[in-house]
């Protein structure tokens, strides 16, 4: 720990230049050396994007999930504690993270207090505290960083937000999203049986910063999501993704208030569904925004606009966008941008393209970490993005009330207890 802070403190107080020297950023025609922490499951899908790089180090708790994984990449050192690689590995140039929730912070944390770049699973955190902390501690390390929203890259989010600003529907004032998640139990409580620990996992470096439980199959693989301790709930899985042109397109920063409605309630796990508002302040150019986010089979009043021949959105869910002067609709993740009805969008002069197109969502973190520009989903875009998300899984804890937020005190200002599922108690070791 003390290492960390030397390291963190000397690069907070190190000129930006002179970071980035010591960070060692490569020329664009080296090649990256990085290392995957947690290669089993949506981890091993980043180890293949980014194949075109060095893949010279893998970690995983639980050696029968990652097999596949670890045979795909021979040649690279494997571990189970991810803090015994970034030990050992000292010439990796970055960290690529596909862990539960609630081991994001601690694995990135780490390695950017090595200075290594840090590509991580969606959302960035498990809680509101870590998501500030993170974003915090890139800005201080300079290291490049990208969060996995994929959809951030696309040409379709571009499209949008032209659209947006070319004013297609006027102001504005409302939007709503649904998920086609959840896809895992939720709404449930905890197992009482107590199976024993199968030899392949390492359940105490599984559980790592959460609070200690037995081993069950309730929790891993995947099934995590829903428990409050490990994940995020539907919000949290695709909450990132949902937000991300909303984010992009009506330029948010932190909401002013959030209130959340769910059925099957429970202390242990997300609800099995959930409507959740979310308040928006003025921005410059753009007046107060709604925004509420649907789950578990729920959705929004269909729109009069929509012809009855035409699903509303696809199979991840969608969105609407309803202006003053008209609405848009896409698919969940951003896709499909088109004003309805179709007459609208057929009579609409769509504007010329006026936002740079990207090179790639891997790619961008590829050309970071060797010195280009930002990726597109870095950390200081990101890390409010996923504050707002997690502040919806707050405001589920606390069902019924409307929360107030102040961003700068990070703090719910009208209901004290809801500040307790802002932030979590590590272990200790942890």
């Amino acid at each position: 720990m003390k290492r960390r802070e030397i390291i963190r403190g000397a690069a907070a107080a190190m000129p930006l230049v002179l970071a980035n020297d010591l960070l060692g950023a490569k020329a664009p025609s080296e090649t990256l050396n990085l290392a995957g922490v947690g290669v089993g499951g949506m981890g091993a899908n980043y180890l293949k994007e980014l194949s075109s790089q060095n893949i010279v180090a893998l970690a995983d708790v639980d050696s029968k999930f990652a097999a596949k994984t670890f045979a795909q990449y021979a040649k690279a050192k494997r571990y189970e504690d991810f803090r015994i690689l970034l030990e050992k590995e000292k010439h990796i140039d970055g960290v690529v993270i596909g862990t539960p929730d609630h081991t994001h912070a601690s694995i990135a944390l780490a390695a950017m207090d090595l200075g290594k770049h840090v590509y991580c699973a969606k959302p960035m955190t498990r809680t509101v505290a870590e998501a500030r902390k993170v974003t915090q501690r890139a800005a201080e390390t300079n290291v490049a960083t990208q969060m996995s929203i994929q959809w951030n890259a696309k040409d379709s989010h571009r499209v949008l937000t032209e659209w947006i600003a070319d004013r297609a529907i006027g102001d504005v004032t409302e939007v709503h999203t649904w998920s086609s998640r959840p896809i895992w139990p939720q709404g449930i409580e905890r197992p009482k049986d107590s199976p024993p620990v199968p030899d392949h996992i390492n359940w105490d470096l599984w559980l790592g910063p959460a609070p200690v439980r037995p081993y069950h199959p309730a929790y891993h693989p995947f099934k995590w999501r829903g428990w409050w301790d490990f994940g995020c709930g539907a919000l949290g899985d695709m909450g990132c993704h949902h937000f991300d042109p909303i984010f992009r397109s009506l330029k948010l920063t932190a909401p002013t208030s959030v209130q959340a409605e769910a059925s099957g309630l429970s202390n242990e796990t997300a609800p099995k569904a959930s409507t959740i508002t979310y308040q928006f302040p003025k921005r410059d150019g753009f007046p107060p925004v709604k925004i509420v986010w649907y789950d578990g089979k729920r959705m929004p009043e269909r729109p009069a606009e929509l012809e009855a021949n035409r699903q509303m959105g696809d199979h991840f869910g969608g969105t609407l966008y309803i202006g003053n002067k008209g609405k848009i609709m896409t698919g969940g993740l951003g896709d499909g941008v088109r004003l309805i009805p179709e007459k609208a969008m057929q009579a609409y002069k769509r504007p010329s393209a006026t936002l740079p197109r990207s090179s790639g969502h891997y790619q961008e973190f590829i050309d970071a970490c060797k010195g280009g520009q930002p990726a597109g989903a870095n950390f200081s875009y990101s890390g409010p993005l996923t504050e707002a998300v997690l502040l919806g899984n707050v405001a589920l804890r606390t069902p019924g009330e409307r929360l107030e937020w102040d961003p700068n005190k990070m703090a719910v200002t009208n209901m004290a207890a809801a500040n307790a599922f802002i932030s979590s108690e590590d272990r200790i070791e942890w």
